[in-house]
């Protein structure tokens, strides 16, 4: 005859069993099924806010990097600049072609664009608006990605050398689109005896962009660069070189070769340099929120926690009858945890499709609160993006089941060694 104290398999067949009628049991049977229900609810929704926070903060962060690397240069490289007469700083490139060949023979560089920058006025009718003026060569302007992009622009990019091309933000301030003229204002335009008169040029809007961001939508705008060139008094010179790379995340190694390649004084401003202390406040936000979601994830575990001890003291006789048949503490033990584990790995799935539906269907989701909101939930102005991006990565997946998990499994310990460890004598003395 078998021993019926001798010790059985860990996470035997019956302890399931038990288990599984303690959950299920309604509470006029001695369960608690509300508390469970509460328990798995409170998992779920912290396990779907979770995920949807960190899709949100990848989106985000993909979106604004996207468009940085997709609308600007990777590096922009000037001369040192040399102190005129006039105490003014001239950082004009004079042989900007050939300079420009040598940066190109850079490995690692895919992309070289000599450029004309000012800032200038933008008038049409009673509309003005301030602009900042690119002047590029029209085979380098179909090389950038966010500008040259047909399905969010109107117009013919082939048209470029034709006019000008300006980006939506500039548009609708201006009330224009492609086909009108707009006049270009320059403050620094043609020296005479009595001093510098403005100049003021014409230009037919040929291409209308959007880059996405609505800083560059807003502000930017672009003209051969020859004819920048002639309009701000620079003819023969370029302003800076822009400069694509292959790998943009690997853009700091690339710093001496340049310079090198520039044979000279010379100053190289990487996309890092420009955005860097907004990705810094972007990594700090993204640790602080997963910081305060995970403490969101610890409340919604002290649910079983509640909900255990509930059941551990519902269930007093029933585990001195228990352990009196022969029951060691560890298969009690194992009992309870898997009534604690059980609605935290139930919960954990709930959430974990929840958020990953929201990650997917997030442009419809928050294109009914833009609707409810009557189209102010999103102002592009102050986050900088047209849209709610979010992006569903495999990393914050795994680290919120991680979290989910190892939070459900941990406080389910306590209540069920309080269980197993219950005398057997003392729970049916009463009963």
């Amino acid at each position: 005859m078998a021993n019926p104290t001798a010790r059985t398999a860990p996470f035997a067949p019956f302890e399931w069993m038990i288990a599984w009628r303690y959950l299920r049991a309604r509470r006029a049977e001695g369960g608690v099924s509300v508390m469970t229900w509460i328990s798995l609810i409170g998992i779920t929704l912290a396990v779907f806010a979770l995920i949807a926070t960190l899709s949100v903060r990848s989106g985000f962060r993909a979106e604004f990097v996207g468009t940085i690397l997709g609308a600007n240069a990777h590096v922009t490289v000037y001369q040192f600049g040399e102190v005129q007469p006039n105490g003014q700083l001239d950082r004009r490139i004079a042989e900007y072609e050939e300079l420009a060949e040598k940066v190109r023979a850079v490995p690692g560089v895919t992309r070289v664009a000599p450029l004309v920058r000012s800032q200038v006025m933008a008038n049409k009718g009673q509309q003005n608006a301030g602009i900042e003026v690119y002047g590029i060569a029209p085979v380098d302007l179909k090389t950038i990605p966010r500008i040259a992009n047909p399905e969010t622009a109107l117009g013919d990019i082939d048209r470029f050398a034709d006019g000008i091309a300006i980006g939506s933000g500039v548009a609708r301030s201006l009330q224009v689109t492609v086909g009108d003229t707009i006049r270009v204002i320059s403050p620094n335009g043609v020296k005479t005896a009595f001093g510098t008169s403005p100049r003021v040029n014409g230009y037919e809007v040929v291409y209308i962009f959007s880059a996405g961001r609505y800083d560059i939508d807003r502000t930017r705008a672009y003209l051969p660069i020859t004819e920048a060139q002639s309009f701000f008094n620079r003819e023969g010179f370029a302003d800076e070189l822009e400069v694509m790379v292959e790998d943009p995340e690997a853009v700091d190694s690339l710093t001496y070769p340049l310079l090198e390649a520039m044979g000279g004084p010379a100053q190289v401003w990487t996309w890092r340099d420009a955005s860097g202390s907004f990705l810094s406040a972007l990594d700090i936000e993204d640790r602080v929120m997963f910081v305060i979601m995970s403490v969101l994830v610890l409340i919604a575990a002290m649910n079983i926690v509640s909900g255990l001890i509930m059941l551990v003291k519902n269930k007093g006789r029933d585990i001195g009858i228990l352990r009196t048949m022969g029951l060691t503490e560890g298969s009690v033990l194992r009992v309870f945890f898997i009534c604690g584990a059980f609605t935290g790995i139930i919960g954990t799935a709930l959430g974990v499709i929840l958020g990953c539906l929201f990650a997917l269907y997030v442009d419809q989701i928050f294109a009914f609160v833009n609707y409810l909101s009557g189209g102010t939930a999103w102002d592009a102005s102050v986050r900088g993006i047209y849209y709610l991006p979010a992006k569903l990565q495999l990393g914050d997946v795994l680290s919120a089941v991680a979290l989910s998990l190892g939070l459900s499994f941990i406080v389910t310990i306590f209540p069920a060694r309080r269980a197993a460890r219950m005398n057997p004598v003392e729970a049916l003395r009463y009963e």
